[in-house]
């Protein structure tokens, strides 16, 4: 959001008002939905996504948006659909590569994630949220020395990472290595992280 603008709602109706002098331009409507979803109001920036897509379509980060939004009502299925349409437009755009294996992962397809996370981490090596995402990939398929080693890589480049401590948490409990399990688990609950609560029961038995 432009900086000049103390109030959102001043910004949309100075967006809404361009967008009526010049209908076409894909980055107004773009503009105008991520403001909209700074309020959360997820039906009204969808339409301004899509306005900007129709407008240009190659504007990449227009399909990342509307990825995002259907990740927030749960349509797993969307989200892939924008994303991959993103990397199409963009080959060497990380985010939607992230975003593709994050989707991956949470259908329990972590070899798809990990092909997704390494497109990511190829054209951003220092892409945070791709490396947690990649070391939760392959602590799922039980590869716990990759899980660890990506996570301890996501730590050194941003020490507060509460999900990479998780993954380490994780990884380090299946290989019965229970007292860096716990360290880890306090570590990423003190960065803000919600351990599940199921994990911390049985990380009480350790202490």
């Amino acid at each position: 959001m432009k900086d000049k603008y103390d109030d959102i709602d001043e910004y949309i109706a100075d967006l809404r008002a361009e967008i009526e002098k010049s209908e076409n331009c894909a980055n107004h409507h773009y503009n105008l939905g991520v403001a909209l979803l700074h309020k959360r109001d997820f039906v009204a920036a969808e339409e301004s996504f899509l306005s900007a897509v129709r407008n240009s379509p190659r504007l990449a980060e227009a399909y990342v948006q509307l990825g995002g939004i259907c990740l927030q009502r749960g349509d797993l299925d969307g989200c892939l659909r924008y994303n991959e349409e993103a990397a199409q437009c963009r080959a060497k755009f990380p985010v939607p590569w992230s975003n593709i294996g994050f989707v991956h992962l949470q259908r329990g397809e972590p070899e798809e994630a990990i092909k997704a996370l390494k497109k990511a981490l190829k054209w951003d090596p220092d892409f945070i949220q791709a490396m947690a995402t990649m070391g939760a990939a392959y602590y799922m398929q039980g590869d716990y020395e990759a899980s660890i080693q990506i996570s301890r890589e996501a730590i050194k480049r941003e020490p507060g990472f509460g999900p990479a401590y998780n993954n380490l948490a994780l990884a380090h409990f299946e290989r019965g290595e229970f007292a860096q399990a716990v360290q880890f688990a306090d570590q990423a609950a003190a960065c803000g992280f919600e351990v599940r609560p199921e994990f911390l029961q049985e990380l009480e038995a350790h202490r």
